[in-house]
């Protein structure tokens, strides 16, 4: 079993990158994406006229879980840049929507 110094070490090789203030600045960056993207999901849903209160659970937790996917990916890039980590998380956002059929977006 690796340790956290190992596992840590793997990361920044596999991430390519160097310090580990980088590596606490990109765990930042997750953490505060994804806690963002599922706040500000509700406030859209209502803004579009659909609440727990309008539709059944079964149609309002799959359309919340979805418009979570393209919030997440804009706020990636946005708070990558606020914590000066713009260019890692555009490689990860291109990596990531090739990944799912998206990649046609980043023809060079």
């Amino acid at each position: 079993m690796l340790t956290p110094l190992a596992t840590m070490e793997k990361l920044k090789k596999r991430w390519g990158i160097s310090s580990n203030f980088q590596l606490v600045m990109i765990f930042i960056v997750f953490a505060v994406t994804g806690s963002s993207s599922a706040y500000l999901s509700k406030p859209v849903l209502a803004w579009m006229g659909v609440t727990k209160e309008t539709m059944p659970l079964y149609f309002y937790i799959p359309l919340y879980l979805i418009l979570i996917f393209p919030i997440y990916q804009v706020l990636l890039v946005f708070f990558g840049f606020i914590f000066g980590q713009f260019r890692f998380f555009w490689n990860f956002e291109k990596k990531m929507l090739k990944m799912v059929g998206l990649g046609f977006l980043f023809k060079n």
